[in-house]
């Protein structure tokens, strides 16, 4: 009991003792909600501080970008762009065309036999080169050689005919002259004498007949002799064998439509190469023009000519001209059927200009470039001839010297002031 009595004396002071709160009768008192209110006042204040401070930084940054528009805006309006330029040059006065062709022969022909019979010799192959009226094979056809003696013989038989027929003529000539004496004196009746004078006329045609059969004859032993010579094939030109289909002992028919083919030949000493040629390039062109022909083998080489022929009229569904080119081609080095390139030298009969790719402007309206005249661009509609890739042809809109834009701005309009800048040396191509 002692010590719970004194835990309570312990935990419950004495409450009016001065040093555990007891009431100061001297200090003023403080009501609890007047001060709440004062510190809500504070607070709105603080508050109302901070509204005031953020929406006039909002007005100084609002202020701030729109200034900067204004300034962007101002210097936008007076900013003369730096651009650079290129002259306008005009096109020369030949005008390079380049067209893919196939070289050819400048001579080709098959040789068919002429004569029936057995190969009996031959003397060429593929490759060989051939001159003109040099053997290719030869054919033996012991038949024609039988012909040949049976027409021989019977020209000597038509001779012969005649001959007879000469000696019966002069007897009758003979006859009718002394029996139109005797005629004339009485004593031979008409009858005989116009019975000789008739016969004497049927033997001067018996003549003709004989000398007819003769010459008949005669042509007739012509033909079989040049068959005979068909028996040896020639070559018609000099040239290159570059086909054979026959060898030795085949047989070979002589015939219009269905004889055999026996080789090919070609003469390659001048090329032969014929192109079609569009028209917008095609007007110039003449005998006589040069070209130049390469090969993508040989590009180290190129072979000149010269265009022999033209058509003269143009291909209607094309709209294109048929050109022949010879090229020299003595060595050999172009074969017939090449693949090729052929550069024409056209005189040029309308006057273009050359201008650089980058300055062409395409949008709605067509095609455009920008020139320069005082620092004002004026954009000029063109027509464009032939596109060469870094550079076009540009027929209308243009003239020579004007200094057109290169890369034009895409905000670049009629009436804009540029400044032009100068492209240094080593920059220009």
């Amino acid at each position: 009991m002692t010590e719970i009595g004194q835990a309570s004396s312990l935990e419950s002071p004495d409450r009016s003792s001065p040093e555990h709160g007891t009431p100061n009768p001297d200090k003023p008192k403080i009501s609890p909600s007047k001060g709440g209110l004062s510190r809500a006042r504070l607070l709105g204040f603080a508050v109302l501080l901070l509204l005031i401070g953020a929406l006039s930084l909002g007005v100084w940054r609002h202020y701030a970008l729109h200034r900067q528009v204004i300034v962007a805006a101002e210097q936008r309006r007076d900013f003369v762009p730096s651009v650079r330029t290129e002259a306008v040059a005009t096109s020369g006065s030949v005008m390079l065309v380049e067209l893919p062709g196939t070289t050819s022969a400048f001579d080709a022909a098959n040789i068919y036999a002429r004569a029936s019979g057995y190969i009996t010799k031959r003397y060429v192959d593929i490759g060989s080169r051939v001159r003109t009226g040099q053997p290719l094979v030869e054919i033996t056809a012991p038949e024609v050689d039988d012909q040949v003696a049976q027409a021989e013989a019977t020209l000597v038989q038509t001779k012969a005919s005649l001959l007879q027929v000469g000696a019966n003529r002069e007897l009758a000539r003979v006859t009718n002259g002394r029996t139109s004496v005797l005629v004339g004196e009485g004593w031979v009746t008409k009858q005989q004498g116009d019975v000789d004078r008739l016969t004497y006329v049927a033997q001067q045609h018996a003549a003709q007949v004989a000398e007819a059969n003769i010459l008949a004859q005669q042509a007739q032993l012509d033909v079989l002799r040049q068959q005979k010579l068909y028996q040896q094939v020639v070559a018609p030109f000099d040239g290159v064998v570059t086909q054979r289909n026959i060898d030795v002992g085949s047989l070979v028919q002589a015939d219009a439509t269905s004889g055999t083919f026996l080789f090919t030949m070609m003469h390659s000493d001048v090329m032969r190469i014929q192109l079609y040629v569009p028209q917008d390039q095609a007007f110039g062109l003449a005998p006589g023009v040069e070209a130049v022909v390469r090969v993508p083998e040989m590009p180290d080489r190129s072979f000149p000519g010269k265009v022999t022929l033209i058509a003269n009229a143009l291909q209607p569904g094309t709209r294109t001209l048929l050109t022949e080119i010879d090229v020299a081609n003595p060595d050999g080095a172009l074969t017939p059927g090449t693949y090729c390139t052929v550069e024409l030298r056209v005189p040029r009969r309308t006057p273009s200009f050359i201008v650089p790719a980058d300055a062409v402007i395409f949008n709605q309206d067509g095609l455009h470039v920008a020139v320069v005249e005082n620092g004002i661009v004026h954009m000029h509609m063109i027509t464009i001839a032939r596109d060469f890739g870094r550079e076009v042809e540009v027929r209308r809109g243009v003239e020579n010297g004007d200094q057109v834009i290169l890369n034009p701005p895409v905000d670049l309009e009629e009436g804009s002031k540029v400044q032009v800048r100068a492209v240094p040396a080593e920059a220009r191509p």
